[in-house]
Order: structure tokens, then sequence, then C-alpha cells
């Protein structure tokens, strides 16, 4: 077993520990509030996680209001659809977050792309966006093998297998924190690379 210095895995541990508390504590409530309806509890996840959720949005680029905008979207979202929530597929944290993704993601395209009736637009089988869609993938797994292959390996996990951040590190048996930082890292590092490109 390799040397540490005294208290480095105690420190660890207790973190590790502490973290895993909360997360099931917020599941817990969230779990708890799908079925009350309790606007004290919703109070308690909003002020949790609305911060939280409109930081993680600014750092997908986007401006200061569209993040607030999306957030309060987000957390709306939360009220309405938390009778979807199911604790035993994904922590509180996560579900919250693949909201506010979609949210993001939704108001992306929204802002890019123009949107079509199906009476002035057919796209025929052999038609469509298949060659930008081509493009965009091949582009993307470029980019991810510049990375560093323990964040390449925690990046295809979580947006290509689906996998929860706890899933991550449970097969690769490495600290949720670790696989946060990884995903942290290899998200600001594809970003760089991709508005480079751009």
């Amino acid at each position: 077993m390799e040397s540490k210095p005294p208290g480095d895995d105690v420190e660890k541990v207790v973190t590790i520990n502490r973290d895993q508390s909360a997360s099931r504590e917020w599941t817990r409530l969230l779990a708890q509030f799908a079925e009350t309806r309790d606007k004290a509890e919703y109070v308690q996840l909003f002020r949790h996680f609305a911060p939280k959720v409109k930081g993680y949005i600014v750092r997908l680029g986007l401006t200061d209001a569209t993040a607030e905008e999306l957030m309060q979207e987000t957390m709306l979202a939360v009220w309405n659809k938390a009778h979807l929530y199911n604790p035993s597929k994904a922590a509180a944290s996560t579900w919250i977050f693949t909201l506010a993704r979609n949210q993001s993601i939704d108001w992306m395209r929204r802002q890019k792309y123009p949107e079509y009736e199906l009476e002035d637009w057919h796209v025929g089988e052999d038609e469509g966006d298949a060659g930008e869609q081509s493009v965009l993938s091949d582009r993307m797994a470029g980019a991810i093998k510049t990375l560093p292959e323990n964040q390449a390996q925690v990046i295809h996990m979580s947006f290509f297998e689906g996998r929860s951040h706890q899933e991550i590190a449970d097969r690769i048996g490495i600290p949720l924190g670790s696989v946060k930082s990884r995903l942290r890292l290899a998200a600001d590092k594809l970003k760089t690379i991709w508005r480079a490109e751009v």
C-alpha cells in the first residue's frame, strides 16, 4: 500500500462521507416533496439548488441574465415534474442538473435554429441534418481524443453511457469528488477546444 501523509486518508474519507450524506439528505427531501408537495420543502430545495444551477448554466457559457431565467425555468420544472423523480435511479442533484442541462440545450436550440411548421418544411428519409450531425460528432470525438485518458473515460461514461457520477465512481473505484473534478476539467478543456475551432 502507498505511504501517505498521516491524516490524508482520514480527511478524504470525512469529506466523501459528508458529501454522500448531504446528497442522500437532498435526495430524501426531493422524494418526500414529490409525495407531499409541501411548499416549505420546495423552498429548502430552491434555496440550496437554485444558486448551484445558475452557476452551472453560467459555466456552460451563457450570460448571467439568461442563466437566471433558465434557473427559474429549471426550478419551476422541479415543482411541476417532482412526481416523475425516482430516487432509486438518480440523486436529487443529478436529476435537477439534468433538468437544467435540458433547459439550456432547448434554449440554445431556440436561439440558433429557426423552427418550421410541418406544412412549411418536409424532410425526406435521405435528407436532414445527418451530414451536419456527422461533422459535429467527428469534431467532438476528435476533441475528446485530446483529453487525458482519465478525463476522456469519465466523459464517455457520463455522456455516452448515461451513468450517474456515483455509478462512475463505483465502477472505476475512485472517490465521487474525483469523478466530478475530472468531468469539470474535461468540460473546461472541451469548451476551450470547441470555441477555438469555431
